[in-house]
């Protein structure tokens, strides 16, 4: 069984940081590209980062150029989402995203919220 399990959102005030987690199970995670996006209320889901199966090349969304880092542990099917510096904007569900050969699963999302 498939699954990819995000955790680490949370409340956070603006210029804190907090770190996403997705957990992989169910098939050969070191294959897929993952991705991290994010859907804040009213807006479509848009892409935050990606890393290919490697890990060797990263992208990143312009608007957290700089502030967040996406990398991943084959050894432990695991890919992150280092988030610093965070900003109001930032305030979304963030999902993790896996592809491979045109296969896609994605994760259930993990509440990411940024206030005072």
């Amino acid at each position: 069984q498939v699954q990819l399990v995000e955790s680490g959102g949370g409340l956070v005030q603006p210029g804190g940081s907090l770190r996403l987690s997705c957990a992989a199970s169910g098939f050969t995670f070191s294959k897929y590209v993952m991705s991290w996006y994010r859907q804040a209320p009213g807006k479509e889901r848009e892409l935050v980062a990606d890393i290919t199966s490697s890990g060797g090349t990263t992208k990143y969304a312009d608007s957290v150029k700089g502030r967040f880092t996406i990398s991943r542990d084959n050894a432990k099917n695991t890919v992150y989402l280092q988030m610093n510096n965070l900003k109001p904007e930032d305030t979304a569900v963030y999902y993790c995203k896996a592809a491979w050969l045109g296969v896609l699963f994605w994760g259930q999302g993990t509440q990411v919220t940024v206030s005072s």
